[in-house]
Parts: structure tokens; sequence; C-alpha cells
């Protein structure tokens, strides 16, 4: 088995890394701060926006796989040094790029979100996401480096714990019974990602040659609101319908004076003020990972907060 480099331990970096160490491959991981060894899997503490160092960490692994991301409001400085750093050790070193990339690049957009459409957004968040693929892809299209994006909704299930939707914000009290707050509108129909099928895809794009060079969507269920996706959670928890209250956006407007991450969300509101809906036929139309049956995803992700809630007492 070969050498694969993943940066960022997050929900997706962590899941990625896990499912490669279970196919047998020799896994290292590069985080700032490192962590202690896990079967399988080597943590290594460096600056990824260092190229010079993230090179030598990716000296003769198959794939690098580009799974960080910045503080949020960090995104418009922290993300250009980012992507060219991961860009300079995959030129240099050989190993197929592997990019997590989102949706926030295209913009608002009428109608279901297919990887054919322009890379529109307006918005600075958007925009530096969009900026960090078409480097890549310039510099696939140059020979210089091979490279494959690979785009998720907002993700939920087991390990996703930020973000909010269908996260900390919701499921624990949902867990107890209590009601759950959600941005926008909570009967918008809205994609759901579920992590594990992002860690699936990344490392099925990554031996697949063939489809290099361009984006994908991750294999996505079918649209469900908020509203929609909590009732299956506290069905499955068998705590009773629950209550879906949405905040008000003169909250929202206080709270942006005190939390950045508040006021960055502002860009992508859109996202939950109307239906956002993935179209990821094109990725099924050409490999073998398929989204996990909803059924299971919401039984694992009820299960994972239960046992987290069960050994955090």
């Amino acid at each position: 088995m070969s050498l694969h480099v993943v940066i960022g331990f997050g929900p997706a970096g962590a899941a990625t890394a896990r499912l490669l160490a279970e196919q047998g491959h020799t896994v290292r991981v590069v985080t700032r701060s490192g962590r202690s060894p896990e079967a399988g899997i080597e943590h290594v503490a460096l600056d990824a926006t260092d190229p010079e160092r993230l090179t030598e960490a990716a000296k003769g692994a198959a794939a690098l796989y580009s799974c960080a991301a910045p503080p949020y409001h960090r995104w418009t400085s922290a993300w250009p040094p980012l992507a060219a750093s991961v860009c300079t050790a995959a030129e240099a070193t050989g190993a197929v790029l592997v990019m997590l990339g989102n949706l926030y690049g295209y913009g608002p957009v009428d109608g279901p979100l297919t990887e054919e459409l322009p890379l529109a957004a307006t918005g600075p968040k958007g925009r530096v996401r969009a900026a960090a693929w078409e480097q890549a892809r310039t510099l696939h299209e140059q020979g210089r480096i091979r490279a494959v994006e690979v785009r998720a909704s907002d993700f939920f299930g087991p390990g996703v714990t930020d973000g909010g939707h269908l996260a900390a914000r919701v499921v624990p009290p949902l867990l107890r019974g209590k009601p759950v707050s959600t941005l926008g509108n909570p009967d918008a129909a809205h994609s759901w990602t579920y992590l594990p099928d992002v860690a699936r895809a990344l490392v099925e794009v990554a031996g697949e040659e063939r489809v290099w060079g361009r984006p994908w969507h991750v294999p996505t269920g079918r649209a469900r609101s908020v509203r929609e996706m909590v009732d299956l959670l506290a069905a499955q928890a068998g705590t009773g319908p629950a209550t879906v209250r949405r905040i008000p956006p003169a909250v929202l407007g206080v709270a942006s004076l005190f939390s950045p991450l508040i006021r960055e969300l502002k860009e992508i509101r859109y996202q939950f003020d109307r239906p956002f809906v993935v179209d990821s036929s094109a990725y099924e139309a050409a490999f073998a990972v398929r989204a996990t049956p909803l059924d299971e995803q919401i039984k694992a992700t009820v299960d994972w907060w239960r046992e987290r809630a069960a050994t955090t007492r």
C-alpha cells in the first residue's frame, strides 16, 4: 500500500485519514499542533502554509488531501497562502492533489447546483474558495500538477460538531426533547452531505486518473428541509416531534456585533433562506460510491451524539 498525506484533522480530514488507514495505506496527517499517534496514522505538527515543510512531509506520497480550513472569519487572508503551499507541495512531489471544496464558489443560483455552473460568487468567502480551485485547475491544465476537487454541501453525521445547522446547536437539545433554533427558513429544501460519504468520495477520486482536472459533487441524498431532518432525528432519538424555531434576523444582527462567526454568516444566508439543492448525478454516473441511505445516516448520527453525551458528563 502507498503513503497518503492528509492536511487537517477536522471532521473530514479525520474521517478520510481513518478510512485510508482501514484500507491498509500508510497515512500521515499534517496539523499545526500535531496529535498522539493512533492505529495506522502518523501525526506531524507543522504549518501547512509553509511550502518547504509541507513538501518534505509529502515526499513519496501517492496523494495529498487538502482538508484543512482556516478559522471562518480569517478565510480571505488565510486561504490564499494555504492553497499556494498545497499546490507547491503537489508539484514538487508529484502527489495527486485532492481538494475538499464546498459550494460557496457558485454564489446564489436558481435551481439545482451542478459542476457545470460558473464560479460566480460575489462574496469574499465564495471568491476565495473559487480562486483556490482555479489555481489548482490552471496548474493541472499546464501539466504541472494533477488535481481534482470534491465539493460537499453542509455536512452532518458522526464527528461533525461545528457549523450548527445539524450539529452542536441542534442535536444535543433535540436529544433532551428541547426546542431547536435554526438559521434561515426551516422549511426550505436543503442538501445535506453525510460526512462518511465525503471521506469515501475523496478516497475514491484519488485513485481514478480519468476524472482528475475537474470538480465533482459528493453523492448527496434528496434535499430535505431543516424541519424534516430534525423530525427524523427526533423520531430516531425517541424524543417526540421537535419544535423548530427560526432565529429572528434582528437577533442575528445583534449577535453579529459580538460574534465574528455570526457576522461572517451573512454572506451565505441565501443558502438557508431559500432552496439550496445539490445535483450529484455526474459523480454517480462515473463512480461507485453512493450516498449512504438516509435511515443509516440518521441512526449513526443519533448514536454518535448519545455516546458523546455519555462520555462527556
